[in-house]
């Protein structure tokens, strides 16, 4: 960007300059972030008056804003100081307005001082938003310079989530056995997912404790089914496995146990959830910027996977993109994208590949062996000279294993400042998978894919 002040000897009388601006939900989110108003009605999400339709206004220091863009970029430009302003409010902007700031000079005083009429106007329609003046210090000094850069923000939101959570509220509510939810987190997760009536929750374990945790949250259990379970962790996981059976739980979420506890009565051969698979574990992220859900897998179960568990782990993941309405392709990782002898992965990368073009994977494209750059740059598959449908463009990655499944989901957290909901697959029903430090969104994303999952008849 290239800046050009106009110095107070340069000024005139008349002399103008505007700024174009198209409000987006975005810039509410970041202006209540910046300014500390959270009035519902200046939030992309909000809804004071309760009719069910956020309103979206721009708090009208937002809308003013734009006159501190030109008077600092553009009239007089670099090195003014704002002195004394004047604001008369017309009417309201919304998120969605394109709005034109223009400011005239009215004219030059002493000491440097200047002072310019503001208007704030609509262009679809030519209303005034606002009015006004602002008396300025003009610079003395030329500023003229190129590279003027500001870094571009980061709003964290979840639209992949929210779309997931619209497209699951209409279904049957599903009915989830939810294991030792017997803390804050794991039962408020519960309890949320059950508002938006997307499960119905059976709670099991130490009715006592959760009692005490329903307490602590404010929460009324009256109407949900709580189960009474004597025993470790691991037993009313099994008790879990034996609601399954009966045809009472259509899922079954983790709830405050260690996810070896949970897990382990689902293997056993007699009476666990076995279908035949491999269990393995999906996160499905909702990530800032992406056009769509990133799965990463298998980041969770499988901590050094062999070739037919690699096989597993990709026919899970196609079978949940299918449900979720995705296109699966499916990018296979390791540290190189040509086949190594001295790297496991990207042999077995390559076989997988091979193995999906001869319909031993079934509904989804597959390419490997990929780094992680020409997986989800199409601008660095193109260098490389890498062609397909997967390659810059995958939105399954599998990883090989447990280590650099678990770095790539928490550097896609924690860095890019995404949001993950876990589930794992290969089971007779799916299982909700949450870490115990996982935000309420997580959860009820979580709670959204299982039943979408469920109600696309990919989980027998």
């Amino acid at each position: 960007m290239r800046l050009v002040n106009r110095t107070y000897d340069e000024l005139a009388a008349g002399d103008s300059a505007e700024l174009a601006r198209l409000i987006t939900p975005d810039d509410l989110f970041v202006f209540a972030a910046s300014s500390g108003n959270y009035s519902p009605q200046h939030l992309p999400n909000g809804d004071l008056d309760g009719d069910g339709r956020p309103e979206q206004v721009a708090p009208g220091m937002f809308v003013a804003s734009l006159i501190s863009g030109v008077l600092g970029s553009l009239l007089p430009g670099p090195g003014t100081r704002l002195c004394h302003q004047v604001l008369n409010f017309q009417t309201m902007a919304q998120a969605g307005d394109d709005l034109v700031c223009r400011v005239t000079v009215r004219e030059k005083r002493p000491a440097g001082r200047v002072v310019l009429d503001v208007q704030v106007t609509r262009k679809a329609d030519s209303a005034v938003i606002l009015t006004g003046e602002a008396e300025v210090e003009a610079p003395r000094k030329k500023f003229d310079r190129d590279g003027v850069e500001v870094p571009g923000l980061l709003v964290q939101r979840h639209r992949h989530f929210e779309a997931l959570i619209a497209r699951a509220r209409p279904l049957a509510a599903l009915p989830t056995a939810v294991v030792c939810p017997d803390d804050e987190n794991s039962l408020g997760g519960a309890l949320l997912a059950m508002r938006e009536s997307i499960i119905t929750p059976i709670l099991m374990g130490n009715a006592a404790a959760i009692r005490a945790a329903a307490a602590a949250l404010g929460a009324d259990l009256s109407g949900i089914e709580v189960i009474d379970v004597a025993g470790d962790d691991a037993a009313v996981a099994a008790a879990a496995c034996a609601l399954v059976h009966q045809g009472r739980a259509a899922a079954v979420m983790k709830g405050h146990l260690h996810t070896d506890d949970l897990l382990r009565p689902m293997v056993d051969r007699a009476t666990g959830l076995r279908i035949g698979r491999r269990f393995t574990h999906v996160f499905v992220m909702d990530v800032p910027g992406q056009p769509e859900p990133v799965m990463v897998t298998d980041a969770a179960i499988n901590i050094a996977p062999d070739l037919q568990t690699k096989v597993d782990i990709c026919q899970n993941a196609i079978d949940l993109a299918l449900s979720l309405g995705m296109e699966p392709r499916v990018g296979v990782l390791s540290a190189v994208e040509t086949v190594n002898p001295e790297i496991q992965s990207s042999i077995d990368a390559a076989l997988l590949s091979k193995m999906a073009e001869r319909g031993q994977i079934r509904g989804g494209m597959v390419d490997g062996p990929l780094a992680m750059d020409n997986a989800v740059s199409l601008a660095a598959a193109r260098t490389k000279g890498l062609t397909g449908g997967v390659a810059g463009r995958a939105n399954i990655l599998v990883v090989p294993g447990i280590d650099a499944g678990n770095m790539l989901a928490k550097q896609l957290t924690f860095v890019a400042h995404g949001e993950s909901a876990g589930l794992v697959l290969g089971a007779k029903v799916p299982v909700i998978l949450n870490s115990r430090s996982d935000s309420a969104m997580s959860r009820l994303a979580s709670c959204a894919v299982a039943a979408l999952h469920h109600a696309a008849g990919k989980a027998p």
